[in-house]
């Protein structure tokens, strides 16, 4: 805890610092002596001294710069990512690949440990589009790593030479052993399983397992060493090896595997907690686990302070405490009570934090993990080792094997990815804020206390209060909220009505994508809607979309739906008369056939009331479709407050909307983005809004929104916010005023 402290308060804010006042008193109430009470400040003053130079990071690199490729290093298309070290300590480093001659030269290589003369520069990372997608600024922090620098040449020099680099090397050609001689389908399983990567997982498995709660499975942890270190040592013992002997070898062992397996926080805390007590075991010296565990934990802090900022480090450290101190509940003579609570305990302890990540909680985690966690570490870890092995030794076995193997594995796969696709699994609130967090930890404290004494009513009282407090917060809230969503270069407005009594969506943005050759393209191409839109979605605890308003058939407008709508519940689309014809329409109209979703054409006319906000169709009036003048828009009001979305209109449909009775508004969506086309004058006059708010990319390749247009703008003073420059727009409408919130 004291070690916790002094790193936040010396890289978040130096007030932390004053928590240690009610900390100290805890403590000398505790009886702890004064060498205890010394040590520990002389601890967290040398962790915060420690932080506080780790943070002391250049702002700036040469042009010419060495760098060493580590492990992580991966090509996704014509890209290479990853991060390096050098002189000026840890980069995040991108290359862009100019020939498919140069692609396959790299992915043949081992990169990790290849020291190469780079020339760059070093750039900022772009902040995130909202406050709920991930954050690349807050993700280079948490790797202690100095920025992005971007390589345009570079020339390989050397290999380092040392046994972390030669061993990150290994992995390398262990895992293309892998590749050659494992069905495609049980590539990913095996090398997550065994070396701890998980980049040949695919998205819908992987998404099927966040959504059933098991991606801890894939991720090398505690009980994979518990398991993979047992085996090693009853081998040893088996062989003939003496006690002694056994266990040096085993300390040995596991630090080579915890590199072999990725280096990741959890494996190695679990490897130098199973070092510390065969270590003390050999001198005959007693370790409780929970010592063992803090002492890492000091470790892991002294040697990376920003290691307390990475997730993984947060869940391993957390879920590992959580069955340290609940032995009293997890000692049963039930296997399957005992099964139950180890994963009661572990999800219980860390789902405050799982919201503040993730903004969801699976709830049929606590049901599914009692039968995959058995069948994961006692059937499939051991077989998928075994045929690793036998893949060297005997190499026609364990293809025979794995011919044998496949089909059982499919079947599993299959029966998750359905299951996955049952309804209401998820708990999705939204992102607490801390207060909140604070008061679910104090539940979840005293959930377990009740439990112990046996008080199972106050048990369940102390967890069921937070959460009932989260999901009413939103209903008290008598706000109109509309969020001008940055997409890029796309289209997306969110509007939540007062007291969560309906949500609709405008558009789900999307990319424009071009022609290209196949080396070029992305194993893993970007999806607005996914990357984007579901996170502003599932932070703010907004489930179910009732109504997906899909503007016109253009991909930057649509083609973020149909990802939307496989992480939302959506109700009904409305789309403009006719656009369903159109190339661009076929996978969302697919996705809704699937789901049952109706699709239901739309045009000027249409108007439905929720509570005190109105909405209306005021475009198009015909049902022939042309493109973007017969774009939907639409009105929509509350009190004194309206706003005016035109989705890709121009001009030529704008002189045909000057004469509309429902034109004037407070904030208008311009139409095309901004487009020269669009945005005349004769239609600013009739609008007459207060704000105008474009809806672009930045330095997108059209130039929107139009020197001329902003000139327009500016002649009508009408005030301009551009998503690419200000991020997204939250206009807040109460009964009485109205307010914008910019990116935070």
């Amino acid at each position: 805890m004291a070690t916790l402290l002094a790193t936040l308060a010396a890289s978040v804010s130096p007030k932390l610092f004053l928590l240690f006042l009610p900390y100290s008193v805890f403590l000398i109430w505790r009886g702890h002596s004064k060498i205890f009470m010394t040590t520990l400040l002389l601890l967290a003053t040398a962790i915060a001294w420690r932080t506080y130079t780790t943070q002391q990071l250049p702002t700036t690199l040469p042009n010419e710069i060495t760098l060493t490729f580590q492990d992580n290093t991966k090509i996704n298309g014509q890209t290479l990512r990853g991060f390096a070290t050098s002189e000026y300590g840890r980069i995040y480093i991108t290359y862009t690949m100019h020939s498919a001659q140069e692609k396959k030269q790299l992915l043949t290589t081992p990169l990790a440990g290849l020291t190469i003369q780079a020339s760059g520069e070093l750039i900022p990372p772009e902040p995130p589009l909202h406050r709920y997608q991930f954050s690349m600024r807050d993700y280079l922090k948490s790797q202690q790593a100095t920025g992005i620098y971007e390589i345009e040449h570079f020339e390989a020099i050397r290999y380092d030479n040392g046994i972390t680099a030669k061993l990150a090397r290994y992995r390398y050609k262990l895992m293309s052993h892998i590749d050659a001689h494992f069905p495609q389908s049980l590539r990913g399983e095996a090398k997550a399983l065994l070396f701890g990567d998980q980049q040949d997982i695919d998205d819908e498995l992987s998404r099927a397992y966040q959504i059933l709660g098991i991606t801890h499975l894939f991720a090398i942890s505690g009980l994979h060493i518990a398991l993979l270190g047992g085996a090693f040592y009853q081998i040893l013992l088996f062989c003939g090896m003496r006690i002694y002997y056994a266990k040096w070898l085993l300390v040995l062992a596991l630090p080579t595997y915890a590199i072999l397996a990725g280096s990741s926080p959890s494996v190695w805390r679990a490897a130098i907690m199973t070092m510390i007590v065969v270590l003390l075991q050999m001198r005959q010296t007693k370790l409780t686990a929970a010592d063992a565990l803090a002492l890492t934990f000091i470790g892991f802090v002294l040697y990376n302070p920003s290691v307390v900022y990475q997730v993984g480090f947060q869940l391993s450290y957390l879920a590992t405490a959580s069955l340290i101190y609940s032995t009293k509940i997890l000692l049963t003579s039930n296997w399957l009570k005992n099964a139950f609570f180890m994963t009661f305990v572990c999800q219980m302890f860390v789902y405050p934090l799982l919201l503040h990540h993730f903004y969801e909680l699976s709830l049929s985690s606590f049901i599914v993990n009692v039968i995959l966690v058995p069948l994961f570490s006692f059937m499939i870890l051991p077989l998928n080792l075994m045929f690793f092995i036998l893949s060297y030794s005997m190499p026609s076995l364990s293809a025979w094997l794995l011919a044998l193997y496949e089909p059982f594995r499919t079947q599993l796969t299959t029966a998750l990815i359905w299951l996955a696709e049952r309804p209401y699994q998820l708990w999705q609130p939204g992102k607490p804020d801390f207060l909140w967090l604070i008061i679910a930890m104090i539940g979840v404290f005293l959930l377990f206390i009740m439990f112990e004494k046996r008080r199972y009513g106050l048990a369940l009282l102390a967890v069921l209060c937070p959460v009932v407090l989260l999901e009413m917060k939103p209903l008290l809230h008598d706000e109109l909220r509309i969020t001008y969503l940055s997409v890029g270069q796309g289209d997306c407005t969110i509007i939540e009505l007062p007291h969560k009594k309906g949500v609709y969506v405008v558009d789900a943005g999307g990319v424009l994508r071009f022609q290209q050759e196949n080396w070029k393209t992305s194993e893993t191409p970007y999806e607005v809607g996914r990357r984007i839109v579901v996170p502003y979605l599932k932070g703010r605890g907004l489930t179910t979309i009732d109504t997906l308003i899909l503007t016109h058939a253009d991909a930057d407008h649509v083609e973020g739906a149909e990802e939307v709508m496989q992480e939302i519940r959506v109700r009904e689309i409305h789309i403009t008369p006719n656009s369903s014809t159109k190339t661009v329409m076929a996978d969302v109209l697919a996705e809704a056939t699937t789901q049952r979703i109706p699709v239901l054409e739309r045009m000027a006319g249409s108007n439905w009331q929720q509570g005190d906000v109105t909405f209306s169709y005021i475009w198009p009036k015909e049902t022939t479709y042309d493109g973007n003048n017969d774009s939907l828009v639409l009105h929509v009001a509350r009190g004194s407050f309206s706003t005016l979305l035109t989705g890709d209109i121009e001009e030529a449909g704008e002189l045909s909307l000057v004469h509309e009775t429902l034109l004037q508004t407070t904030i208008l969506s311009p139409g095309h983005h901004g487009s020269k086309t669009s945005s005349s004058e004769a239609f600013l006059q009739a609008t007459q809004p207060q704000l105008a708010i474009f809806s672009t990319g930045k330095n997108n390749r059209y130039g929107h929104p139009a020197q001329e247009v902003r000139e327009r703008y500016k002649k009508q003073q009408i005030p301009t916010l551009n998503t690419a420059e200000d991020g997204t727009v939250e206009a807040i409408v109460t009964n009485t005023s109205w307010y914008v919130k910019q990116r935070q």
